[in-house]
């Protein structure tokens, strides 16, 4: 995978190679130095009495199969890190459109907001009514997987079908008692955080204490935004996101899904939403993934559940061909 450069001008000096590593970057909120895969466009978007901007990537393969992929980015994460899956689309014929959500990657980062799924859904629908999108097969990893969910139903005539890579919010926390936490909380939390904290957390917790090169574009977004000089702004809207995914959960409306649904699934994955605050007792119950992808294909009328053993939370970097090949057997399927 090709690195991004990022130039960083102003306070910051150039090295001698030119160019700045992961652990050295420092990004404004909007990423203006930061280079996405694919050209970068902007949907301006009214919404709760301000004006903001959603960016988004909409990249045509030379040869279309009339085919149209939207791809729902997670909370740590941006559309920028879809690259290699957005390139094996296009070579398939597909049409791909990846939003950066408000909140999130490029878009902007309000000061206020009151964030749902129901929202961010909607103005995902909105993009794709400006793009001229009748329907497409929405694919949503991680936090994108709870709003990939709430857009299917919502807009189900827009949907071929749903694709759940590692979703969250296969279980509700507050029902298994994780005690809540005001945003306030989230936010010192986020404050917090260090970049060195942040690969910590993603060896871990993502990939089972390995780091490999081939990860390092995961930290740049997150390490660049700590380092930066919005840092307060972003941990501000980031708590927000968590509030939101706390509070906010899909699993009971799993059984209304009416469209063709694939669940791709590495069971080694324990993510869980406030683990740490949850009782001792249920702390390991939390976060089966290994359980829980089983228990939510019997939940959706009409899907289908693809377990890839032994992989995290990320399949898309850890397991890429075995993810992919559970992807593009589904979308052929579905055509």
């Amino acid at each position: 995978m090709r690195r991004l450069f990022v130039w960083l001008i102003g306070a910051l000096s150039i090295t001698l190679s030119g160019s700045l590593w992961a652990d050295e970057l420092a990004l404004d909120a909007r990423l203006e130095q930061y280079e996405y895969p694919f050209p970068v466009q902007v949907l301006a978007i009214d919404a709760q009495r301000q004006s903001l901007d959603m960016a988004y990537m909409d990249v045509a393969p030379k040869q279309s199969n009339g085919q149209t992929v939207l791809l729902l980015h997670g909370k740590n994460f941006s559309g920028a890190y879809w690259e290699r899956t957005i390139t094996e689309l296009l070579a398939d014929g597909y049409r791909v459109v990846v939003p950066d959500q408000i909140g999130f990657g490029k878009s902007s980062k309000p000061a206020h907001f009151q964030y749902s799924f129901q929202t961010l859904a909607d103005h995902t629908r909105r993009l794709l009514d400006t793009l001229k999108v009748d329907r497409v097969t929405v694919v949503g990893h991680s936090m994108g997987g709870m709003l990939a969910t709430r857009f299917a139903l919502m807009f189900p005539e827009r949907s071929d079908g749903l694709v759940l890579v590692n979703p969250i919010g296969l279980e509700d926390w507050q029902h298994k008692q994780v005690p809540w936490q005001s945003v306030e909380a989230w936010y010192q939390g986020e404050l917090n955080k260090t970049p060195e904290k942040v690969k910590a957390y993603m060896t871990a917790s993502y990939f089972d204490g390995q780091w490999k090169e081939a990860y390092d574009p995961l930290l740049t977004l997150q390490q660049g935004w700590m380092r930066g000089p919005d840092y307060p702004r972003i941990a501000w809207n980031s708590a927000l996101h968590y509030e939101m995914i706390f509070s906010q959960p899909v699993v009971q409306d799993f059984d209304r899904l009416a469209v063709p649904t694939l669940l791709v699934i590495g069971t080694r994955d324990r993510t869980a939403l406030g683990r740490n605050r949850a009782p001792e007792e249920i702390r390991e119950t939390l976060g089966r993934y290994d359980q829980l992808g089983q228990k939510t294909v019997q939940r959706i009328p009409d899907a289908t559940l693809v377990e890839l053993e032994g992989i995290g939370h990320v399949p898309q970097f850890e397991a890429f061909d075995r993810y992919m090949a559970a992807l593009r057997t589904f979308l052929q399927q579905s055509r």
